[in-house]
């Protein structure tokens, strides 16, 4: 990272550069405002540009407001401010077989070794290790010339099976048992260390080969709010669960105030009129009757198969997070046929293992009784003639689906006597909107009985849950 000399033109370069990173994190989602530029101007007066991590640490605490950001924050700061070249490992110290290619098994020795050592990451040696693997191992030629792959380099090192020597070998210089849990813990946090200097130092080689702007155009990810639904891996829906808590805290603040600003109670005419008779008949203070607050209910109707599963859940969480904000939360979950699911979520309610109620529930519920695939028309039928009584005049009646029904049946009468049951009745769309009705969905079918809405990722559904649901 070059480090202004103090002079006027590159103080004014430098203060230029900074404020097209805060840019650039603005156009990612990341909301920063004026006075976070400035705190972050001031900050690094203090801090210097000596000491890289020292100087992320100081912008991420002045930028971010979201811990949850952090993610997409390091992405972008390695691309605007990259560390510099890595030192290369001597290419006559480079292990090699007999035909003077790399010998995989050799680097991994080292490895284990370097990832073991305490002393290994300061002293450059580490550094000089991930340099050869991206180098060596993750270089690779495309048509547009050189090029280099993180997944290439590490699917190469499988650094995952490094754990058990690495704990061992912190082990043996503390007299312990490489098994220890503890020592273990740690080697894969080494490990996960490893897999990230692999990562920094191949956006890196790209930025300086391909150009800033068009590394940033896969190699930022998406805010953990912006990310899809219905294309969120393993990691990204890891990624998404955290958000449940945050965005739960907000929606619950909107819906308090609204519940306050909402129960002024109806005007009482006939007070009302009494007390005009002191200005002439003419009712100019308005008596309102004492409200009588009360909490709605809420059912959720909910499409388990595979397809949505991960929108599901991720809504059923966020929910079960807000369900203070109403009297009774029931949940009903269909794959061709419905069943009642809500004891499952009430038993993990209160903690981390939403997950294993969902696992749990998909195992035993009786979802499936027919082929298996999604029939939003045999499960609203199922809803009408067995659990009508769920809905009320004071409830609420939230559907969870991409409306894809297989070509069976859809059932729209049975729709009708659902939302005229309930007093609110909403749908939520994990697709787009112009995928609507492509296909087998009947979406915009549905949709001219009860309101549906798109919510493809967190921020939508954080919108649409905080503008919806009664009060």
């Amino acid at each position: 990272m070059t480090v202004p000399s103090g002079t006027d033109d590159r103080s004014a370069a430098f203060v230029d550069h900074l404020t097209g990173f805060v840019d650039e994190l603005r156009r990612r989602g990341i909301d920063v405002g004026p006075s976070e530029l400035i705190d972050a101007g001031r900050a690094t007066e203090v801090l210097g540009l000596g000491d890289r991590s020292d100087f992320r640490e100081g912008l991420a605490c002045t930028l971010l407001d979201d811990v949850n950001h952090r993610t997409v924050f390091d992405a972008v700061f390695d691309l605007w401010f990259p560390a510099g070249a890595r030192a290369a490992a001597d290419v006559a110290d480079t292990p090699r077989d007999a035909e003077g290619a790399v010998d995989i098994e050799a680097v991994r020795e080292r490895l284990a070794e370097l990832l073991a050592d305490d002393d290994a990451a300061g002293d450059g040696r580490l550094a000089a290790s991930v340099s050869l693997i991206v180098d060596e191992l993750g270089s690779y030629q495309s048509t547009r010339g050189q090029a280099f792959s993180t997944y290439q380099a590490l699917s190469r090192i499988n650094p995952q099976t490094l754990i058990a020597r690495i704990a061992a070998a912190m082990a043996a210089g503390s007299g312990g048992d490489g098994t220890d849990a503890r020592y273990r813990r740690a080697a894969a946090g080494r490990v996960a260390g490893l897999r990230a200097d692999v990562e920094a130092e191949t956006r890196r080689r790209m930025a300086e080969t391909r150009g800033r702007d068009q590394v940033a155009e896969y190699a930022v990810p998406a805010l953990p709010e912006n990310i899809r639904f219905l294309s969120a891996g393993a990691r990204e829906q890891a990624e998404l669960r955290r958000t449940v808590a945050p965005l739960a805290r907000l929606l619950a603040s909107k819906m308090e105030i609204r519940r306050r600003r909402s129960h002024r109670g109806a005007v009482d005419v006939r007070r009302t009129l009494r007390a005009s008779m002191t200005t002439g008949g003419v009712p100019i203070d308005l008596i309102r009757r004492k409200p009588r607050p009360g909490r709605p209910d809420l059912v959720v109707l909910c499409d388990v198969s595979g397809s949505v599963s991960g929108f599901s859940q991720f809504t059923l969480q966020l929910v079960y997070a807000l369900r203070q904000q109403f009297a009774k939360v029931r949940v009903f979950a269909f794959v061709d046929t419905v069943d009642e699911v809500t004891d499952y979520f009430d038993q993990s309610a209160g903690n981390d293992d939403f997950g294993a109620s969902m696992a749990a529930m998909l195992h035993r519920a009786r979802l499936i009784t027919r082929d298996g695939h999604s029939d939003y028309g045999h499960a609203l039928q199922g809803f009408a003639d067995d659990h009508l009584d769920a809905l009320s005049r004071r409830g609420a009646l939230l559907i969870l689906g991409d409306a894809r029904n297989n070509y069976h049946d859809p059932r729209f009468a049975a729709l009708t006597r659902l939302v005229d049951r309930s007093r609110h009745a909403y749908w939520l769309n994990p697709e787009e909107a112009r995928l609507w009705d492509s296909g087998d969905s009947i979406a915009e079918q549905y949709a001219q009985i009860i309101t549906m809405f798109e919510a493809r990722n967190a921020a939508q559904l954080g919108r649409v849950i905080a503008d919806l649901l009664p009060v």
